[in-house]
């Protein structure tokens, strides 16, 4: 096969939530395949610092790019940065997110209202702070990060499995619209996944959801990151607009 397919070189990939879990697997995967990638974090600081670290001396090329998601003045002014040092952004990767897990009957507004924020407006907002930029260059790739919650629902996650819902809807609408300029836009939903989340589960509810994986264990975040390297390299060149399941056969 072809290596360059595979090669990332010259290429800039925004992922955010980029310094911990699956978004720092991901960060270090456009990095180790020749991206300079600018990790966006808002609180994990160390944690950003030390990715950045690991990359840099690893011989990968990144910088770190605090803001929050949800905050549309924060997401345009630091994707204008990136444009005016780089002049382009090829790749985002909209990974960050958050959980407010509760029974409906008990959710109280704001926490619907900051998953929703977060999850879903966080990648409205990323997305249109890039999207004008790369139909002038006429070339892109946005992969979003939805779950199967999105598309099973998932009790005591109304909010979040709302807010990824939504996701794979944004994703359907923005390949149809962009697709005219190249522009390539994509879904990855991942299902149990071993994360600080997941980790927090009581062995009781784990031992039940391990169950009813047909492949008998839960992902890993770099399993979820190769699905996203698959879909902004030149191999999936011809696929847009699709909802790639990473779950172990979850729901076959």
């Amino acid at each position: 096969m072809d290596g360059s397919l595979m090669n990332l070189s010259g290429q800039v990939a925004l992922v955010t939530g980029g310094a911990r879990g699956i978004g720092r697997a991901i960060s270090q995967l456009l990095a180790g395949a020749g991206a300079h990638v600018v990790i966006n974090y808002q609180s994990s600081q160390r944690s950003a610092q030390e990715l950045a670290e690991q990359i840099l001396s690893g011989g990968g090329s990144c910088e770190l790019k605090p803001f929050n998601v949800a905050d549309p003045d924060q997401v345009q002014l630091a994707c204008q940065e990136i444009l005016q040092t780089h002049g382009n952004i090829d790749v985002l990767v909209n990974n960050a997110g958050i959980t407010k897990d509760q029974l409906f009957v008990r959710m109280k507004p704001e926490e619907w209202r900051q998953v929703m924020q977060v999850n879903l407006d966080g990648a409205f907002n990323c997305s249109r702070a890039v999207t004008r930029s790369m139909m002038k260059k006429k070339r892109g790739c946005i992969v979003n990060m939805a779950s199967v919650a999105g598309l099973a629902g998932n009790a005591g996650q109304a909010n979040y499995s709302a807010s990824k819902a939504g996701l794979i809807g944004l994703t359907k609408a923005l390949a149809k619209e962009l697709a005219p300029w190249n522009i390539r836009v994509n879904a990855v939903c991942p299902g149990f996944i071993s994360t600080d989340m997941t980790d927090k589960l009581p062995e009781k509810v784990r031992g039940e959801v391990l169950g009813s994986i047909p492949l008998g264990r839960f992902g890993t975040p770099e399993d979820v990151a190769w699905a996203v390297f698959f879909l902004v390299s030149p191999v999936s060149h011809y696929i847009t607009g699709e909802i790639l399941n990473v779950s172990g056969g979850l729901y076959i």
